[in-house]
């Protein structure tokens, strides 16, 4: 992979002139004018930030905390290849998981290489529309791919939401569990992660009531066909892609609360049972979501159905009336010499009315059962 073999790109905090390592591992390719991909560096120690008189690149960052303790704290947003580069190398990361992290498009999951951990989660954001359409976005979907290691963790995030800014705050407001080191926040990530997936579950549970209301109240905004199979279908798909970032993440917070890993304090290890359990509860939220859905559409459909099949009988029925008055014409149109009554002075009255006698038993009858 060309990444891996030519590690000449730089990575440098945003619109701060590049620091050039001896050998040029760090030499910028960038514009200076131009934000870097590293939204922030920072050392910790003791469960405290470290302040410094300049911003940290990577590379000092480290050089830090070999010489002094403690863990560094990278965060990225949709680095490229060239810029991700010295990063990978400084901090030995494995070619496939760097590969995983700059292609993004990733399944959630969690892999364990030599020195570090691999895991990748879907942050899911609820899109706000003031009507459900055909059309309408209900969730929206980026990741984060965090590297754990003994001494570093790296996050790299694509998409426009799931920002970490203010995570990171909190967590440096929190020194005791920040001093646990990077997997306190490999752990504080995947429960900020869950906890989003639980605020957007309760908004898709309001949009599939008010998509259920419409469909089982018929008198609703004076109609009786229930609503458009087009809005339902557009949910059942929002719902599918909430599906597939949740579905997978199951099985790697389940490893991480149950199997003794070494890069994950023991302490820390207990939480993530907590998080393993939120996310069953949301899979099976969605699962649920998925079937309610079903049910809603089939029925959707045999509403109309049902709906076409009033027409036709409607239609039938003024049919039926229609042929009467018809017939009768049909019958008194004809050119003949000796027809009955056609000399008689009440003969076009009373066949007048006995048509209309007819026509209104016809109408009686077809309305009583329930045809008109």
């Amino acid at each position: 992979m060309s990444m891996i073999r030519d590690l000449r790109a730089a990575v440098r905090p945003s619109r701060v002139a590049p620091l050039r390592k001896d050998n040029g591992a760090y030499d910028t390719t960038r514009d200076p004018a131009t934000p870097s991909a590293v939204v922030d560096c920072a050392v910790y120690r003791d469960g405290a930030r470290v302040e410094t008189d300049v911003p940290l690149t990577p590379h000092t960052a480290m050089r830090q905390v070999r010489r002094d303790g403690g863990f560094v704290w990278i965060g990225l947003h949709e680095p490229t290849e060239d810029e991700f580069a010295g990063i990978a190398r400084e901090f030995g990361l494995h070619p496939l998981a760097v590969e995983d992290a700059v292609q993004a498009h990733q399944r959630p999951k969690l892999e364990r290489y030599d020195d570090s951990l691999f895991t990748v989660f879907k942050t899911i954001h609820y899109v706000d529309h003031d009507e459900l359409t055909a059309s309408s976005e209900v969730v929206e979907t980026g990741e984060v791919m965090c590297f754990t290691g003994r001494d570093f963790f790296i996050t790299v995030r694509h998409g426009g939401q799931g920002s970490l800014r203010a995570l990171r705050h909190r967590l440096q407001e929190d020194p005791e569990l920040l001093a646990k080191g990077p997997s306190a926040v490999l752990h504080a990530i995947a429960d900020h992660v869950v906890d989003g997936y639980l605020a957007v579950a309760d908004a898709v549970q309001d949009d599939i009531d008010e998509v259920e209301t419409e469909v089982f109240s018929p008198g609703r905004k004076g109609t009786s066909r229930g609503t458009d199979a087009g809005r339902i279908y557009q949910l059942k798909r929002e719902v599918l892609e909430f599906k597939r970032a949740v579905a997978p993440l199951l099985r790697p917070m389940q490893l991480l609360s149950e199997r003794p890993m070494r890069l994950v304090d023991p302490e820390i290890q207990k939480y993530f049972r907590d998080v393993a359990d939120h996310v069953a509860r949301v899979q099976e939220q969605v699962v649920g979501f998925d079937e309610l859905l079903n049910s809603i559409l089939q029925a959707n459909l045999a509403q109309a159905s049902v709906a076409q099949n009033e027409d036709m009988r409607k239609i039938t029925s003024w049919a039926a009336i229609v042929a009467v008055p018809t017939m009768v014409c049909g019958v008194y149109g004809m050119n003949f010499d000796y027809m009955p009554e056609t000399h008689w002075k009440f003969g076009y009255p009373l066949v007048l009315s006995v048509t209309v006698v007819i026509c209104l038993g016809i109408h009686r009858t077809l309305k009583r059962n329930g045809w008109l």
